[in-house]
C-alpha cells in the first residue's frame, strides 16, 4: 500500500554534500581525470598531472609570491589537505623534480621536506569547489573553497584541518586544467611584462618553493634558540 504524504511534511531534498559517486564522476567527466574505486574517491597521479606536496606554511608564501603585482602564475591548480599543501605540475614533473634540486643546489627532496608524487601515485581528491550549493562544480555554497591563493578561512578551512582536501585554487574544466600546469618544457619562457608574467615554469616554481622551505626552517631554528637562551641562566665572571 503507497502511504500518502501529509500537506505538512516537507518532500525529501537531496543531500546538500554529493556521494563519492558524484564527486568522482565530475573528476571523470568535467575534468576528465581519471579516478580510483574506493572512498574516498582518490585521483590517479602521473595521467594527467604531478603533484609537489610541501608543507603548508611555504606553500602559502610561495603563493603570496606568485600573487604579488605583476606576476601571474595563479592559474595552476593547488589543494590543501591539513599541513600540507598539493601544487598541481604537467606529468613527468616528478620524475625530474631530484635532478632539478641539485642543478639549484638545494640538495636532495627529502632534506627540504619536499615530495613530489608521480605515476602510479594516488591523490585524495578534494571536494569541487561549490559542493555545499547546486553540486559539484557549482560556484559559491559553504562548501567553496578560496580560488585566490590566500589562506582558507570558513568551512574549508575547517575541513582541511580535520584532514579532508580542499581547493584554494581549483582547476578549471576540461583542457584548461593541463595547460595552466607548471611545465620544465616553459623554462626560460617570458610573458610580456618580464619573467613572472606568465604560468611559472617548473623551475621557477620548485625554486621558490625550496627558498621558502629553506625560510621557514631557518626561522623555526631561530626561534627554538631564542627560547632556549630565554631558559637558561645567566653566567656572571
Amino acid at each position: 500500500m503507497v502511504g500518502i504524504l501529509s500537506a505538512g511534511v516537507p518532500l525529501p531534498r537531496r543531500p546538500l554534500t554529493p556521494g563519492h559517486d558524484e564527486v568522482g564522476l565530475w573528476y571523470e567527466n568535467v575534468l576528465h581525470w581519471p579516478t580510483v574505486p574506493g572512498v574516498p574517491v582518490r585521483l590517479a597521479v602521473g595521467v594527467r598531472f604531478d603533484v609537489l606536496d610541501v608543507p603548508a606554511e611555504a606553500g602559502y608564501a610561495a603563493l603570496e609570491h606568485w600573487e604579488r603585482p605583476g606576476c601571474s602564475g595563479r592559474g595552476f591548480p593547488v589543494a590543501l589537505s591539513g599541513d600540507r599543501m598539493w601544487l598541481l605540475v604537467a606529468e613527468g614533473s616528478a620524475e625530474e623534480l631530484p635532478g632539478l634540486l641539485e642543478w639549484l643546489e638545494w640538495g636532495a627532496p627529502l632534506e627540504l621536506d619536499l615530495r613530489a608524487i608521480g605515476a602510479g601515485g594516488l591523490l585524495e581528491a578534494p571536494r569541487p569547489v561549490g559542493s555545499g550549493a547546486g553540486g559539484p562544480g557549482g560556484r559559491g555554497g559553504a562548501g567553496s573553497a578560496v580560488a585566490d591563493g590566500t589562506r582558507p578561512r570558513g568551512t574549508g578551512a575547517r575541513n582541511s584541518s580535520q584532514g579532508a582536501a580542499v581547493w584554494l585554487r581549483p582547476p578549471e574544466p576540461g583542457a584548461e586544467a593541463g595547460a595552466s600546469l607548471p611545465t620544465l618544457s616553459a623554462m626560460g619562457t617570458r610573458g610580456v611584462r618580464g619573467d613572472c608574467a606568465g604560468p611559472p615554469d617548473l623551475v621557477r616554481l620548485v625554486n621558490t618553493v625550496a627558498t621558502h622551505i629553506h625560510r621557514v626552517r631557518l626561522r623555526r631554528a631561530s626561534a627554538a634558540a631564542a627560547v632556549r637562551t630565554e631558559g637558561q641562566p645567566l653566567a656572571f665572571s
